[in-house]
């Protein structure tokens, strides 16, 4: 989509004169992605007010040309130290470089090429664009959700009880590929009984039993795009205490989904769903933030936490993910991926929330 990625080089360049520079140089992957479409593993970019330099090494010659036709190449080793000194041929520039990413040794590489560039740390400029979607990404993103939906509906038809966690998640990943994914977004959470306590568990060769809580965190990769749900469910008929919190936590997750709208706060957000869980008595057993942005990486922009200043906008997607974990017993954790919309968020998670009573 070369006609995208210039839009979004342009805006970058908006956000270059607005902040005074003469170049950025964009060196984080993803970015790069981003603004190019080009998916190699090495490579950076040089975006002037009138020009973009894309380098990458010999390995990406074909691929580069191939994903970012619109766009200069310069085929070298020297990725990043290159482009500065072509943005200083000319002359002293100020150059904007991402410090979040760029190391304190490369830094001093880059320093080193030439005295008439002055590199000034420019962070999350480009990560601030990503933040709002485009409709080809909303739709990449949907259709990311489409798999992993798929995929756990066909997981909730086959028997649980007697197979271990790690046997679910191999069954789980195999569905989301045969789905249409092109891999998990990330290591995907299968955590039964009292591991189910645990927020980010890692899966075990525990057996999983009648009366056991069964957390499933996990998402699809599609064309470069991931989603992100959780569902908790329960084996066997529950007991009340399961019951009563797998109902508080969906109060909460739907607090914080009512208040999903544009000009809010982050802040504003997990303080409606944590609200609901601190005025239970379960405060504490609430150890994470209300959610994170979802795109090309499954943690982007906005972040959903009670100490954020993040302002949502139209086109945000984020998810929605409060839980409620009590050690050595279980936990419950109800995650949405949501799209901010003028009109009311738009839930890309269509899988039931119910507390399903599975075999």
């Amino acid at each position: 989509m070369p006609e995208t990625h210039a839009v979004r080089r342009d805006a970058l360049r908006k956000a270059l004169v607005e902040k005074g520079l003469d170049a950025v140089l964009v060196t984080r992957l993803v970015n790069v992605r981003y603004l190019t479409g080009f998916t190699g593993s090495n490579g950076a970019l040089l975006v002037t007010p009138d020009a973009e330099v894309l380098t990458t090494d010999g390995r990406y010659i074909t691929q580069s040309a191939a994903q970012a036709p619109d766009v200069e190449r310069l085929i070298t080793t020297a990725i990043a130290t290159d482009l500065v000194e072509r943005a200083a041929t000319n002359g002293r520039v100020r150059i904007g470089f991402e410090a979040h990413d760029v190391t304190v040794e490369a830094h001093g590489r880059l320093t080193g090429v030439t005295e008439n560039a002055e590199l000034l740390a420019v962070t999350g400029a480009v990560e601030a664009l990503r933040a709002v979607k485009d409709d080809d990404e909303i739709e990449l993103i949907r259709r990311a959700c489409r798999a992993a939906d798929d995929a756990v509906a066909g997981l909730w038809e086959t028997r649980l009880a007697g197979r271990t966690e790690k046997e679910i998640r191999n069954d789980l990943e195999a569905r989301m590929l045969a789905a249409g994914a092109d891999a998990a977004s990330f290591e995907t959470i299968v955590a039964s009984g009292p591991n189910s306590a645990v927020p980010h568990h890692r899966p075990t060769g525990r057996v999983v039993e009648p009366g056991d809580l069964l957390k499933l965190d996990f998402g699809a990769l599609v064309e470069g795009y991931h989603s992100d749900m959780t569902r908790t469910v329960v084996l066997g008929e529950p007991a009340q205490w399961q019951r009563d919190l797998h109902a508080l936590v969906a109060e909460a997750q739907q607090a914080g989904i009512d208040a999903l709208r544009a000009g809010a706060t982050s802040a504003e957000l997990d303080r409606a769903a944590r609200d609901v869980i601190t005025a239970a008595g379960h405060g504490e057993d609430y150890t994470h933030s209300l959610g994170h942005g979802v795109g090309l990486e499954i943690h982007e922009a906005p972040s959903l936490r009670k100490d954020g200043s993040d302002t949502l906008a139209d086109r945000m997607p984020v998810t929605v993910e409060p839980g409620v974990y009590l050690p050595g017993r279980g936990g419950v954790r109800i995650e949405d991926l949501l799209v901010v919309r003028p009109d009311g968020p738009d839930s890309l998670t269509t899988t039931t929330k119910e507390l399903l009573v599975l075999a």
